[in-house]
């Protein structure tokens, strides 16, 4: 996001403050898409991402006029999907207890574009991923999220998401690797 979507995004963000309902519509048509995405990816369920991306939503409507930064709120916005869909995973109790690395790494720049071709690979390589592996590359790389972004949204250290990425795309590359082979 350039400085001007920035600016922009802050304005609607301050007008949401004041009640404008049009400047929230506006928001909700700029991020409903892909928070529906990220939560899908999270929770596999449609039918339950997008029962949670009504409550995020509705949260967002209510807390709005609380956020002090207005610069935070895409962070904002996903931390109340990650803290909803981690919700209904406990109720739904199909999240499996995942031991967190944290150790800090630095990956270097590893990141590598995928080609239109290798997409269908990348999101079924994606599904078999632990779910804090997937949410990290979900963000990262789907959601164009900033490392201290992410931080931000799974409420970890910064060393603890560059960490993860690495191990996540190290995962995924397997997965792909394995797929390769097989097919």
């Amino acid at each position: 996001m350039d400085a001007r979507e920035k600016a922009h995004e802050q304005f609607l963000v301050l007008r949401c403050q004041a009640g404008d309902e049009e400047a929230f519509t506006r928001l909700f048509e700029r991020y409903n898409p892909p928070l529906k995405y990220y939560l899908r990816r999270l929770l596999e369920s449609p039918e339950a991402a997008d029962d949670v991306l009504q409550t995020v939503w509705l949260k967002a409507l209510r807390g709005v006029k609380r956020l002090r930064r207005l610069d935070a709120f895409r962070a904002w916005l996903y931390r109340i999907a990650r803290n909803e869909a981690f919700k209904q995973c406990r109720q739904d109790r199909r999240w499996a207890e995942v031991q967190e690395i944290a150790v800090d790494v630095n990956p270097g720049n590893e990141e590598e574009a995928f080609t239109e071709d290798d997409a269908a690979r990348v999101h079924a390589g994606l599904s078999e991923l632990s779910p804090p592996h997937r949410e990290v590359l979900t963000l990262r790389f789907l959601e164009d999220l900033t490392y201290d972004e992410i931080a931000s949204v799974v409420g970890c250290e910064l060393g603890t998401i560059r960490s993860r990425i690495h191990y996540a795309k190290r995962a995924l590359r397997r997965i792909l690797e394995e797929s390769n082979d097989d097919g």
